[in-house]
């Protein structure tokens, strides 16, 4: 039996593993039920056959990388590992477990229900990214089952804190675990017939701006920071267009460019009232950063454009706050490795792949800039990620089981 056969006949244990790891809603922030998945998915790459151990993220360094209300929510990573006698390269596959939150009303009641309907599985994290870890156990559960050896040696990681910042995550492993590969595969950013093979990086701030409180009857005696914010969000939209007429080419053929979005989260000061003058308003900026430019240099100019807005409007005094940052990545799709993933996408799916850069930021960029090695991004995907019923293709799913067990038994570095 090959293992597609394997994969094809047993398709039901990559739904049952999704519906298990969906179950546990490990929403992020604050990072809840960590501990449980985290051990769920070392009990199952132990069934695979890895030799895998769970890493507890310290505690003094939780503590200095989260707010103080996520402390109580500890951090764990988990590594499996797979030799090969005789293979001399190592491929990474890793996937992050965190999900976002929930709101809305879902189809199937729960949104962490694992329902499945006319070819769907509904739940938060299914698609991003629950999915991959099952794939990808299935595609190792073939392996084993089939007594069919990879061509390289394996190494699985499944991490913390995308959904944040990673830093806790795959920032973590890559500086602390003893991990040695010469590929990875972050099992997300490309799918169907599209292999990722890089991302944009995002930069994010925090603008306060500060006013003058006074009685609601004489706004006239106060700086109303409501007010002042709506006029530099306003005065921003120039440098928007501008961002805009920049770009940059993916393999694809695509042409992506900079985006602003302002406000995702904003919020007044205390003491708000209706009949009270704002003293304080803030608003976020999400500053997406194209793989040719520099991040540094990209931060400046924002920071830059925001003191000159500011200043051309009167009595508006505003202080700036990098929240996050993420790096964008990219790599040339020239090594024998993305063409093999080509290769196998392309088997499986009986049509050309083609490469492409996600326009959102995943983990890729912690192997291919800290790691410096060729590192590609491709999973399941699904639809409605970070949205009212998430959900994945069953047919998907079983595909990238394929495509996965694909590569192990032809790549061989």
């Amino acid at each position: 039996m090959t293992p597609a056969t394997y994969i094809d006949r047993h398709a039901n244990r990559l739904t049952q593993r999704l519906q298990r790891l969906v179950a546990l809603p490990t929403v992020n922030p604050p990072g809840e039920h960590y501990d449980a998945i985290t051990r769920l998915l070392t009990d199952e790459l132990k069934g695979v056959g890895l030799q895998t151990r769970r890493y507890p993220v310290p505690a003094a360094l939780l503590r200095q990388s989260l707010p103080r209300e996520q402390w109580p929510f500890p951090r764990f990573n988990v590594l499996g590992k797979l030799r090969r006698p005789g293979a001399t390269k190592t491929v990474h596959f890793n996937a992050h477990y965190d999900v976002v939150p929930v709101s809305g009303d879902w189809r199937h009641g729960s949104p962490f229900s694992g329902a499945i309907e006319q070819g769907w599985i509904y739940g938060r994290g299914t698609a991003d990214m629950k999915g991959s870890h099952a794939a990808l156990l299935l595609a190792l559960e073939a392996l084993q089952a089939t007594g069919t050896p990879p061509r390289l040696n394996v190494e699985v990681s499944f991490t913390a804190d995308e959904e944040t910042d990673s830093v806790l995550g795959a920032g973590w492993l890559v500086k602390h675990a003893p991990i040695k590969p010469d590929f990875a595969i972050v099992m997300e950013g490309g799918e169907e017939g599209r292999v990722c093979c890089g991302h944009n990086g995002t930069l994010w701030l925090e603008v306060a701006v500060h006013g003058r409180a006074a009685h609601g009857s004489r706004p006239d005696l106060g700086v109303n920071a409501l007010e002042k914010m709506s006029a530099l969000v306003l005065a921003l939209q120039d440098y928007a267009a501008r961002l805009a007429r920049r770009g940059f080419t993916a393999p694809d053929g695509t042409v992506m460019h900079p985006t602003l979005n302002l406000g995702g989260v904003f919020a007044p000061g205390p003491g708000g009232k209706i009949n009270t003058v704002p003293a304080f308003a803030s608003f976020s900026i999400d500053r997406r950063v194209l793989p040719r430019e520099n991040h540094a240099a990209a931060e400046r100019e924002l920071r830059s454009e925001l003191a000159a807005a500011a200043r051309q409007i009167p009595d508006c005094r505003i202080t700036v706050t990098k929240t996050s940052e993420n790096f964008a990545c990219y790599s040339p799709p020239k090594h024998p490795f993305f063409a093999a993933m080509a290769a196998s996408v392309g088997r499986v799916r009986r049509r050309p792949a083609e490469f492409t850069v996600s326009t959102g930021f995943n983990d890729m960029h912690f192997f291919s800039h800290h790691l410096r090695i060729p590192t590609l991004g491709y999973g399941p995907g699904g639809r409605c990620e970070h949205a009212v019923d998430e959900r994945a293709s069953l047919r998907e799913l079983i595909g990238c089981a394929k495509i996965y067990a694909d590569l192990l038994t032809t790549f061989g570095g």
